[in-house]
């Protein structure tokens, strides 16, 4: 793992100073249980950048840093020495058990609806305004330590105050954003002809290119009558004789955060550097969230008479799922590999994977 080996380097160097660990899919648990004990110095898990700005006040303070420093080491230490008292207790079933004990849909009686439109298709530039509607604004709120649900939270009676504020500093930016045409969002995606195998494997036809998603079957032991569900259970097997279908799909609303982010920093603004990046990160989520509604209205079409709210939306009221990689549903940050392939997302739309962990750029 890449982030345990830096923090092992830092160590090996005798380097002086505080870890700080955040991104999408890490978590206080991995931070604290596979990276805290990599480097005998502070680490800490500060989740999104606008989160980490406590994180680092506290850090630099000459009044709080030394006791904020043995705080965190005390919590992290008690939260791995817990975490792993927990694993000891976990019992898994074999693979074998797991599938024959899997998750069953009774295909015969299936009805299984053929994409509209087959193949890839690609948005080269797509207009932010339209993704407004889509964009929750709730997560914005968490990531600087806000919490609350959009739109009650502005007006809570402990945190209203300072949401306001936010909002309408978002405002400003979100408004230069949009007017100026500062971030550019494109996104590929593609339906394929699909079929699962009996290894919990789903295997997809692109143009007579065979490719193949390695799905991991869930095997903690759970009480009985229980499924072990693999996210193959959801795609028909090769023995029903029936053709089923998937799609795979790469968004971004980051080209254009590294310039805006520049132009703020040249002005020594961290705030508005910040807030830039989350309100990129948000639009990305809505784009995902509006590619998927349209893929299920139109360019799929099996629910052309979907009519949901935001909430709805929010809520995953809809037919359908949108698993990602590195998630717990798809834990493995590889098939992140297979998609790119598919698809061709770099050569198409310029997004990369950039190390050994897989990591998209731009990161929104």
């Amino acid at each position: 793992d890449e982030m345990e080996y830096v923090a092992s380097e830092l160590d090996r160097q005798n380097l002086d100073f505080p870890l700080l660990v955040g991104g999408a899919t890490t978590s206080k648990a991995h931070t604290a249980v596979k990276i805290a004990p990599k480097y005998r110095n502070t680490v800490v898990h500060g989740g999104d950048a606008s989160r980490t700005v406590n994180i680092v006040n506290s850090l630099l303070s000459e009044e709080k840093s030394a006791e904020y420093k043995k705080e965190l080491k005390k919590e992290y230490d008690e939260f791995r020495e817990k975490f792993l008292a927990r694993q000891t207790d976990k019992e898994y079933v074999s693979i074998e058990e797991a599938r024959e004990k899997k998750f069953k849909i009774d295909w015969e009686n299936e009805t299984i609806i053929k994409p509209k439109k087959l193949g890839i298709t690609v948005i080269e530039d797509q207009d932010f305004r339209e993704l407004l509607p889509f964009v929750d604004w709730s997560p914005f709120f968490r990531s600087w330590d806000l919490h609350g649900r959009y739109p009650d939270i502005l007006e809570d009676e402990k945190v209203g105050e300072q949401a306001r504020e936010l909002w309408a500093d978002a405002q400003v930016i979100l408004d230069k954003i949009l007017n100026e045409k500062l971030l550019k969002a494109k996104a590929i995606f593609g339906l394929f002809p699909a079929n699962s195998n009996d290894r919990d494997d789903i295997i997809l036809d692109k143009d007579g290119e065979e490719f193949v998603f390695r799905t991991l079957r869930q095997q903690l032991k759970k009480s009985a009558g229980k499924e072990y569900f693999a996210l193959s259970d959801f795609i028909a097997p090769q023995s029903t004789g029936k053709q089923d279908y998937i799609g795979a799909f790469a968004v971004t609303a980051g080209f254009g955060t590294d310039e805006l982010v520049k132009y703020y920093e040249a002005q020594n603004d961290d705030y508005s550097t910040i807030m830039a990046k989350a309100l990129a990160d948000r639009f990305a989520e809505a784009f995902a969230e509006f590619l998927h509604w349209k893929v299920r209205k139109e360019y799929w079409g099996y629910a052309a008479d979907e009519s949901l709210s935001n909430e709805e939306l929010i809520d995953e009221e809809y037919k359908g799922i949108r698993p990602a990689p590195g998630y717990p549903a798809c834990p493995d940050h590889l098939e992140r590999a297979t998609i790119w392939e598919l698809l061709k997302v770099k050569e198409t739309i310029g997004i990369e994977l950039m190390d050994a962990g897989l990591a998209m750029y731009p990161t929104a």
